[in-house]
């Protein structure tokens, strides 16, 4: 009887660590179909440059044309973008409408990319010099 027992233990224990792997790689390809989905977002230029002026808090469409000297259609536009996708947030005041970021703590992986890239330029830079005959 402790054997029958214990088989069906073992064979439950099983069962459900199987159940538990299923549904660690479901949540891991969420977060993979997540994370691409991101990073489709974040393929513009423009883009990237409206999260990095609102690093330091919330700003309208009229703040970001005069920062980023394009058209406010063009502002507009990424905006909508941005908001339709959960990167920012907006409120409205009066005939204002303010956008934030929706998780500061994305600028992280902001910051950290830019500094790879960063770092790439001037290695690339190095090796410019090293061709030409100057040291870096």
């Amino acid at each position: 009887m402790i054997g029958q027992e214990y088989t069906i233990v073992a064979q439950y224990r099983n069962h459900m660590n199987k159940e538990t792997h299923v549904a660690r790689k479901e949540a891991q390809r969420r977060i993979y179909e997540m994370h691409a989905q991101v990073c489709s977002v974040l393929s513009n230029a423009k883009r990237l440059e409206i999260i990095n002026l609102l690093r330091d808090g919330e700003k309208t469409a009229g703040d970001l044309t005069k920062e980023m000297e394009i058209p406010k259609t063009n502002v507009s536009q990424q905006l909508g973008i941005l908001r339709d996708k959960g990167i920012l947030t907006s409120r409205r005041e009066g005939q204002r409408i303010y956008y934030r970021l929706s998780f500061p703590k994305m600028l992280k992986a902001y910051d950290l990319l830019r500094q790879v890239l960063i770092e790439r330029l001037q290695e690339q830079g190095d090796v410019a010099a090293r061709i030409q005959g100057k040291t870096p």
